[in-house]
């Protein structure tokens, strides 16, 4: 099968061997961890770097991001400190935690720019270099971020909007789990664009029965829903269930974002595609910047946000993406 290399893969590529060259010359409640990058390609940088998220608890999606960041302090010999909460207070409070510590950079999320950007700023004030990542791509220059990496939201809404619209939809609904996400927003706002007829409805993401019970209830009573499109593997999942329990089986489903199940539900015909945005590679290169602004003052982007997405996974592809996502890497 044929292999393609996206801008992404080739930017993570120069990004690696730079970090390579660069270690040669030698150098300085919610959820947590601290892991130690000593022994890996960098040596011993002497680094710490704390990379904050709004991750809610369960959500296998961050692990993966979690995993690229815990590779980059390995490879660079950094030190990274791991910590989220999904509310937008909480992860500022985080984020000024990061600066009372002194950390020697700062990755974050953006998804609630508002309540963020205030205390980003902070941390450029302080000294202390950030750079942003997943969500927020329109407000990462506002906020002071060095670079943003993440995937064109609105972008992959169109595509999948495109996609559902060439495959016979008459009425799509877009499943938002999170409340007040702008790269949710966006990419249900994607999906309008490219199909007028597109319903939202917002569920409790962090409670998969809520969202099935919500969802089968919502297509038992609007039969012209024949296609769904959600923001998030979990909730494809959900979805798959509810169409079941409602005795839809016409109704078509895609997501955004992969996870094993996903992949695997793909594989099956049960799911027609899943809208990738390469978490492990965002976690890679969020951490391998700070490193190589700190070392070399190098800075990626030209100013514009790095694109790791949208990525398209489907039945052309699955099987070659599988071992990947089986490794934690994709």
């Amino acid at each position: 099968m044929k292999t393609v290399i996206t801008r992404a893969t080739v930017i993570a590529a120069s990004v690696t061997a730079v970090v390579a060259l660069s270690a040669c010359s030698g150098g300085g409640a919610p959820r947590s961890e601290a892991s130690s990058g000593g022994g890996g390609g960098g040596g011993n940088s002497g680094y710490t770097f704390a990379m904050i998220t709004h991750e809610t608890p369960g959500d296998t999606f961050w692990d993966r991001i979690r995993a690229g960041a815990q590779q980059a302090a390995k490879d660079t010999g950094s030190t990274l400190k791991y910590s989220a909460d999904p509310d937008a207070t909480k992860q500022s409070t985080l984020i000024q935690g990061a600066i009372d510590a002194k950390v020697d950079g700062i990755a974050t999320t953006l998804v609630t720019p508002d309540a963020l950007i205030p205390t980003v700023k902070k941390a450029i004030a302080a000294g202390i270099p950030v750079d942003s990542f997943n969500s927020g791509t329109d407000f990462f220059q506002k906020a002071g971020s060095l670079v943003h990496f993440a995937s064109d939201e609105r972008a992959g809404g169109q595509q999948a909007g495109q996609k559902a619209k060439a495959a016979g939809a008459t009425k799509v609904l877009c499943v938002i789990q999170q409340t007040g996400s702008v790269a949710l927003e966006d990419r249900c706002a994607g999906v309008k664009d490219s199909f007028s007829n597109t319903e939202n409805i917002q569920v409790n993401g962090a409670d998969d029965s809520a969202v099935t019970s919500a969802l089968q209830a919502k297509l038992s009573e609007d039969k012209t829903i024949n296609w769904v499109i959600t923001l998030g593997a979990a909730q494809a999942l959900d979805t798959i269930k509810a169409a079941g329990n409602a005795g839809r089986n016409d109704l078509k489903v895609g997501t955004f974002d992969l996870n094993a199940d996903a992949a695997q539900a793909v594989k099956d015909g049960k799911l027609e595609f899943c809208i990738d945005q390469q978490p492990y590679l965002q976690g890679y290169m969020a951490i391998s910047q700070l490193y190589l602004f700190k070392k070399n003052g190098n800075v990626l982007g030209g100013g514009k946000a790095v694109l790791t997405g949208p990525s398209f996974v489907d039945k052309s592809n699955v099987e070659q993406i599988l071992p990947f996502i089986e490794k934690n890497t994709r």
